[in-house]
């Protein structure tokens, strides 16, 4: 696999993925990898995914870092960050992309407070504790990125807890990219729309795939890869006087005015 190098280098630069191990997270931490940065990756389980993709890390030459918890416990993600800084030295860019999506279509009038107060608590809660931290820790001129949605945007019946999870997230960065503009740290948010991800692969098929597919200009549902690729973006150089912003990752099917 060649390496994305040049003006979108991210040499001697150290990136730390939550949500790292599949899916959007595992296509970030590739695609930094090749464009120079050393990684570490977030999970909560899928220690195999984990180490698959720290594999290639290596095999592209960088270091590669791995950490397993909760990240919706403080002291947690006090860990994460210290095993991070030790590993590595340092961290430069955060890339926030944790979250669950819960599949099932409840009307906010028969969502348990249960459902609403998990969802929250990792989409949100957990974010925001990522997000302090690296607050506290990014270097000078660093790269603070969260992934949203862009149901945050739109709406989404039946997931009223989600959009208001991501919703909540766009303001937050909204605000930190003033807090932190001074010390040279951009903060923005990636806002994708529907992704062929294992989170998908049994909702985003039949009917619904069709209906997805025709709210979409560009006529495909997302990769990864095509995430992945605006945050690499936002890291580099060429991101370095863009902050505050949702961009929109979603083949047109959400145009803010």
């Amino acid at each position: 696999m060649s390496r994305a190098g040049g003006i979108l280098g991210l040499e001697g630069r150290r990136a730390l993925i939550t949500g790292g191990s599949r899916g959007v997270g595992r296509a970030v931490a590739r695609l930094l990898a090749r464009a120079g940065a050393d990684v570490g990756v977030a999970y909560r389980s899928r220690e195999a995914e984990a180490r698959s993709i720290l594999n290639e890390v290596q095999e592209l030459g960088r270091r590669g870092w791995a950490f397993a918890g909760d990240l919706n416990h403080p002291p947690s993600v006090a860990r994460l960050f210290d095993g991070f800084e030790e590993a590595l030295g340092g961290v430069d860019i955060v890339v926030g992309n944790h979250g669950i999506w819960p599949p099932e279509d409840i009307p906010l009038a028969e969502m348990e407070l249960d459902q609403w107060r998990r969802t929250l608590g990792i989409n949100l809660d957990a974010m925001f504790l990522v997000c302090r931290e690296a607050a506290r820790r990014l270097s000078a001129h660093g790269r603070l990125i969260v992934v949203t949605s862009t149901a945050a945007q739109r709406g989404e019946a039946g997931h009223g807890d989600y959009a208001a999870s991501k919703g909540a997230l766009n303001s937050l960065v909204k605000g930190l990219a003033e807090e932190l503009g001074p010390r040279g740290i951009t903060v923005n948010a990636v806002a994708p729309g529907w992704i062929d991800t294992e989170m998908t692969e049994d909702v985003l098929v039949g009917d619904l795939r069709e209906r997805a597919l025709a709210r979409i200009p560009l006529g495909r549902i997302a990769t990864p890869e095509d995430v992945a690729g605006p945050i690499l973006f936002l890291a580099s150089q060429l991101g370095r006087h863009v902050t505050g912003e949702v961009l929109n990752v979603n083949g047109g099917a959400v145009r803010p005015g």
